[in-house]
């Protein structure tokens, strides 16, 4: 394989072994995300800008590490834009535990009300625990 600089186009498969996803599910994401957004030849075949890869890249860490739904990550997008993800006009501790206390404190809302991002944030927070919880029975029960 050759080195490419990172201001060259890549192709969905350059991509893919990149970002460690297949291409069928950039292929999928394109659909969900109008955000990514490939060049495309006559022929169809795709190529990625450095934005683009950076935008997928973060969207697989949305999707695969912090665990968002898709839905999650759109919301997020629609809201404060792909782009301000990417530029750094977030604030960098944007992930990081919004609450100081080791309980997490979760905020009543009226079924109709945006939720916010702390809220998002901390009912993530909330999912993965309980995974966690859910892994660990499981393996006492196994044991």
């Amino acid at each position: 394989m050759v080195n490419k600089s990172k201001s060259a186009f890549r192709t969905i498969a350059e991509v893919g072994r990149e970002i460690g996803v297949a291409t069928h599910v950039l292929r999928f994401w394109e659909t969900k995300f109008k955000e990514i957004s490939p060049m495309k030849t006559s022929g169809g075949r795709r190529y990625y800008r450095p934005d683009d890869v950076e935008l997928i890249r973060l969207i697989k860490d949305f999707l695969y590490e912090k665990r968002y739904t898709i839905e999650g990550v759109q919301k997020i997008f629609k809201e404060y834009g792909a782009k301000a993800f990417l530029s750094g006009d977030i604030q960098k501790d944007f992930f990081e535990p919004v609450l100081s206390s080791s309980e997490p404190e979760v905020q009543e809302s009226a079924p109709s009300q945006k939720l916010d991002v702390q809220q998002i944030e901390t009912l993530t927070k909330l999912k993965n625990e309980l995974l966690d919880l859910k892994d660990n029975l499981k393996n006492l029960l196994a044991s």
